[in-house]
C-alpha cells in the first residue's frame, strides 16, 4: 500500500467522521420539525448531504476513480450508505483483505430512490410502474366550458393539472375540477390537481411617458404609488400597484420589470415614489406598458406571503385541490403561516400537499429548513419557477441554480417539479426549436415538467412523454443506464 493510497483511505474515513458530527449537529435542531415518520430518515439524509457538499471533494474523487470507486458523485439520495460501501471497498483493495458486510442489501442501499418514489406518487400521483417523469399542464379559462379537452390532453400524457388562481373566479375553477375529474374516469386514471395561489404581485398601472418612447440604458424615470403624483414634465412616469411596497426600497435596490427586460436602480427616494435609473434594456428600448410585472430581485421586503386574495382563494382551494402551489416563499416560517391557513380550513389538513414555488433568492438560501418545515408534516413538492428565479439570481447562474435544488431535492427525496419556458415555442406555434427540445431532455431529471396553455398544447404533452420516456431509458436522475445504443 502506497502512502498516497493511505492518504486516501485517511481522508475519506476523516471525511466520514466529519460528515457525521456535523449532520448530527443539525439534525438536532431540526428534530422538532420532523412529525411524519416516514420523513424522518429523508431528514437526515438531507442533513448529511449538506455536510458532504460542505467539502471540495475534487482530488478525493479524483484518487477514488483511480482504484474504480467513483460512485460519491451520485450518493444525493443514500449519503452515508454510500460512504461506507466506498470506504470498505478502497480499504478492502488495498489490505488485500475481502470486506465484510458487504455489500448491503439492495433494498437497503436504494432505500432513498424508492422513499422519492414513494413521496412522488403520493403527491403527483402515478403508479409503481411509472418510471417516466409526470406531465403537469395548465389549464386555460375554456377547460371549465370545455370537457373535451381534459379528455384530449389526459389521452395525450398529462399526468396532472394546474389551475391558478391568478385567474378566473371559483365557479370556473369547480367546473374545471369536474371536468379534470371525469376525464380521469374516461382514461382509467386519477388527475391530481395543482392550484396554484398568486401571492404577493407587483404589477405596472397607469402610464405617463411621450409617444413611441422607449427606456434605453442610463434613462431616468419615475416609480409613483398613485397617478395623482404624475408631473408635468417630460419624464416617464409609472404606477407601481400596489404602490405601499415603494416605502420598503431604499436607494440601490434593483427593480426588474417584464421578466428581466428592462432592469433599473432607485436612485432617490421620497414618500410613495421613487427615482430609478436604467442599467439594462434592450438594443431598441422597453416600452413601459400597463399589466407588466415588476419585481425587486434581492430585495428583503418580509411581506406576508398570503395576500387577502389569497386567503379567500384558499377557502376554495384547500376544499377542492390536490396540492396548493405556494408562491414567494422565502422563509420556514412562510410555511408555517401556510400550515396554520390550511388547518383552519380543514382537520385532515395534513393529506393536502404543498409545491413551493421556489422564485426568490431568499427561498434558494432557505431551502433546506423550508423543506423539514412542510414534507415534516405533509406531502410536499419544490417547484423550480425558472422565469422569476433567473430574474432573482442572474440569468447567468440559472443552469447552475437548478441543478443544485435538485441535488438537494433528491437528498430529501422531495420531488421536483422543472417549470417555465418548457417547450414554449412548440406549445404557442406547433413547433419546437432545437434548444428547448434539449432543454426538454434535461428536465427529464425532475419528476415532474410543466407546459403552459397554448394552442398547441397536445402536441407538446405528445413530443414531451416520447423525449421523457426515452431519456428515461439512458439515465435516472444523474445516473447514466447504460442502455444498448443501436445508432452505430
Amino acid at each position: 500500500m502506497s502512502s498516497t493510497d493511505m492518504t486516501t483511505l485517511t481522508a475519506l474515513r476523516n471525511l466520514h467522521s466529519s460528515i457525521a458530527d456535523e449532520a448530527a449537529r443539525r439534525m438536532d435542531r431540526w428534530q422538532s420539525e420532523v412529525e411524519t415518520p416516514s420523513f424522518a430518515a429523508s431528514a437526515a439524509n438531507l442533513a448529511q448531504y449538506l455536510a458532504f457538499r460542505h467539502h471540495d471533494l475534487r482530488s478525493l474523487q479524483r484518487e477514488l476513480m483511480r482504484h474504480g470507486l467513483s460512485s460519491l458523485g451520485r450518493l444525493e439520495s443514500r449519503v452515508m450508505i454510500t460512504l461506507d460501501t466506498v470506504e470498505a471497498c478502497l480499504a478492502a483493495v488495498l489490505s488485500g483483505t475481502p470486506a465484510t458486510n458487504w455489500p448491503a442489501a439492495a433494498d437497503e442501499f436504494f432505500h432513498g430512490e424508492l422513499q422519492l418514489l414513494a413521496n412522488t406518487r403520493a403527491l403527483l400521483g402515478g403508479s409503481d410502474e411509472h418510471a417516466e417523469g409526470r406531465i403537469l399542464v395548465t389549464l386555460p379559462a375554456e377547460a371549465a366550458s370545455a370537457p373535451d379537452y381534459l379528455v384530449e390532453i389526459a389521452r395525450k400524457g398529462a399526468d396532472l393539472v394546474r389551475i391558478n388562481c391568478a385567474h378566473d373566479q371559483p365557479a370556473a375553477w369547480a367546473a374545471m375540477i369536474e371536468n379534470t375529474r371525469r376525464a380521469g374516469g374516461t382514461v382509467g386514471r386519477r388527475i391530481p390537481v395543482l392550484m396554484d395561489i398568486a401571492g404577493p404581485k407587483f404589477r405596472i398601472g397607469k402610464v405617463k411617458r411621450q409617444p413611441g418612447e422607449r427606456l434605453s440604458e442610463g434613462d431616468r424615470f419615475r416609480l409613483v404609488a398613485n397617478a395623482t403624483m404624475f408631473t408635468p414634465d417630460a419624464m416617464t412616469e409609472a404606477v407601481c400597484e400596489p404602490g405601499d411596497v415603494l416605502n420598503r426600497l431604499p436607494i440601490g435596490t434593483e427593480v426588474s420589470f417584464d421578466d428581466g427586460k428592462l432592469e433599473a436602480m432607485v436612485e432617490e427616494c421620497s414618500r410613495d415614489a421613487l427615482l430609478l435609473r436604467v442599467r439594462r434594456a434592450r438594443r431598441n428600448g422597453f416600452k413601459m406598458k400597463p399589466e407588466r410585472g415588476l419585481t425587486f430581485p434581492r430585495a428583503q421586503l418580509h411581506l406576508d406571503p398570503l395576500t387577502e386574495k389569497d386567503l379567500h382563494d384558499l377557502d376554495f382551494v384547500a376544499v377542492h385541490a390536490d396540492m396548493v402551489g405556494f408562491s414567494f416563499v422565502q422563509s420556514p416560517d412562510d410555511i408555517t403561516r401556510m400550515q396554520t391557513e390550511l388547518a383552519r380550513r380543514r382537520p385532515d389538513w395534513r393529506r393536502l400537499g404543498i409545491v413551493a414555488k421556489v422564485e426568490t433568492a431568499q427561498a434558494v438560501k432557505n431551502l433546506p429548513d423550508i423543506i423539514v418545515r412542510a414534507a415534516g408534516k405533509q406531502p410536499f413538492g419544490v417547484m423550480i419557477a425558472r422565469g422569476d428565479l433567473a430574474v432573482a439570481i442572474g440569468f447567468e447562474r440559472l443552469a447552475e441554480m437548478q441543478e443544485e435544488i435538485l441535488w438537494l431535492c433528491e437528498a430529501a427525496h422531495v420531488p421536483v417539479i422543472w417549470a417555465t419556458q418548457v417547450l414554449e415555442e412548440m406549445v404557442k406555434s406547433g413547433l419546437p426549436t432545437r434548444g428547448e427540445m434539449t432543454d426538454a431532455a434535461m428536465a427529464g431529471r425532475a419528476e415532474c415538467v410543466m407546459l403552459n396553455k397554448g394552442p398547441n398544447v397536445g402536441e407538446a404533452i405528445t413530443a414531451l412523454r416520447g423525449l421523457l420516456q426515452r431519456m428515461t431509458e439512458h439515465q435516472s436522475k444523474k445516473t447514466a443506464r447504460l442502455r444498448a445504443l443501436h445508432s452505430w
